[in-house]
């Protein structure tokens, strides 16, 4: 996703870091944007419930969404 773009939590692969997300409020049905992304591609911050989190790649792509159109 791009800079400004929202989408909403549909689910996660089932693997070590889904926990950890959660934790984060990273939950089904949770809406968030994506708010910087680093000259590399890598982290990305986003905002998700009331606060900016920063995640690797990787992590981000074990997030399942679904794209808000505005």
């Amino acid at each position: 996703m791009a800079v400004g773009h929202k989408a909403m939590i549909h689910s996660f692969e089932k693997d070590d870091i889904f926990i950890k997300l959660m934790e984060m409020g990273c939950v089904p049905g949770e809406l968030v944007k994506v708010i910087q992304v680093a000259p590399l591609g890598d982290p990305i911050s986003i905002s998700v419930s009331g606060y900016n989190l920063s995640l690797r790649l990787n992590e981000a792509n074990s997030i399942f969404i679904e794209e808000v159109v505005a």
